[in-house]
């Protein structure tokens, strides 16, 4: 019976452990719009919150909500010290049309390409749009895919939950 407890126990230890490791950011590198690094698992906002929110230029309702992002991301910074970062998951093939877009757009948080859906597998994201937000310690706290127009009302009141905590 002792021995069971004991591997009951282990068990358990181990599940909470995984578990809590699937909310950490993967370790992958990305590029930014400037063909800058950028690590992943290396992500800080010194103890903001971040939004890490996946697209591709052929997805409409992406367009659509990193505009509405875009519309309220410097009051939320001002509220918050939220950081957006927009990965995109063009590939190889429609990757040149990425800065353009973002510029035309005058989308003002950082763009990273994960050109060979390196963190699309490792965070399991099927399609875009698809946003996670993440704490200050870097645990995904809160995620949704798709997109309804007034969305980001429902992500702002999850990041200012995580602000309060601070």
């Amino acid at each position: 019976m002792k021995k069971l407890m004991t591997l009951l126990l282990m068990a358990l230890m181990v599940t909470g452990l995984q578990a809590q490791n699937k909310s950490d950011l993967p370790n992958v590198t990305l590029k930014d719009l400037n063909g800058k690094d950028v690590n992943l698992s290396k992500l800080s906002n010194n103890g903001n919150p971040i939004v890490l929110t996946f697209w591709a230029t052929w997805c409409s309702p992406c367009i659509k909500e990193h505009s509405a992002l875009n519309d309220v991301y410097q009051d939320w910074q001002d509220e918050t010290g939220v950081k957006i970062y927009a990965v995109s998951i063009d590939d190889s093939r429609s990757t040149a049309r990425v800065k353009p877009m973002v510029e035309g757009k005058g989308w003002e948080f950082e763009v990273l390409l994960d050109v060979n859906s390196d963190l699309k597998r490792a965070m399991n994201v099927s399609n875009p749009p698809h946003t996670f937000l993440i704490d200050g310690n870097g645990k995904i706290v809160w995620y949704h895919t798709g997109y309804v127009e007034g969305g980001e009302e429902d992500l702002y009141e999850e990041i200012l939950k995580i602000a309060k905590k601070k």
